[in-house]
């Protein structure tokens, strides 16, 4: 049975709650519903739509973000249970003027920064064509870059040889960036290339 409440206090609601999600160095104070997911919330609530929505089901990495510098698939975030959180998307990655560039971060191709501007993974991925329609890019950078702190934390992958000293940076490979990125689908198979961007990130 429902507790009463005092007339004129409104009941509380048990679908909502109020998040402070800190996005791209800025906190937004929102109220989410429980069954959003961080991906709904950043495109439709932020307007930040260089994630992107593609299987919706965790498996082509399209929506990756990085929360507290780890990358996840923010389809699967319910986004109340981020609260407190540090969040980066593709549109937090370089700052400054902007310039068109396909891919690079928001949904109608706008990025930060200019070339001068842009972060390196951003800059290795334009340099080295390593994408077409852009759609996965963003995703892509920010996988990459997760991936890049993971070995730098010594975190090991399924290729790393078994006799590398525990807890020590892992050095990447072709190999090593193959597997850490293979969670990221590119459709228009561009993945030579984006292994390249970030083999030129890595010297």
């Amino acid at each position: 049975m429902d507790s009463p409440t005092e007339p004129g206090v409104a009941a509380p609601d048990p679908h909502h709650s109020e998040v402070t999600l800190r996005v791209n160095g800025k906190p937004y104070t929102l109220t989410v519903d429980h069954r959003s997911v961080l991906l709904d919330v950043l495109r439709e609530d932020l307007d930040l739509t260089g994630a992107k929505k593609g299987c919706d089901h965790g498996q082509c990495g399209a929506c990756t973000v990085l929360v507290d510098g780890r990358r996840v698939n923010s389809c699967l975030l319910p986004a109340v249970a981020q609260d407190g959180c540090d969040i980066t998307t593709i549109e937090g990655l370089a700052g400054g003027d902007v310039v068109e560039e396909e891919g690079l971060a928001g949904g109608d191709g706008l990025v930060e920064g200019g070339a001068a501007g842009l972060h390196p993974l951003q800059r290795a991925f334009l340099e080295r064509d390593a994408f077409q329609c852009g759609y996965c890019t963003p995703g892509q950078i920010c996988s990459a870059l997760g991936a890049l702190a993971e070995a730098e934390a010594g975190h090991p992958s399924h290729v790393t040889d078994p006799a590398w000293p525990s807890g020590q940076p892992v050095p990447l490979g072709r190999d090593e960036i193959r597997e850490r990125l293979s969670g990221n689908l590119c459709r228009c198979g561009a993945y030579v290339h984006i292994v390249e961007a970030v083999e030129d990130v890595i010297r």
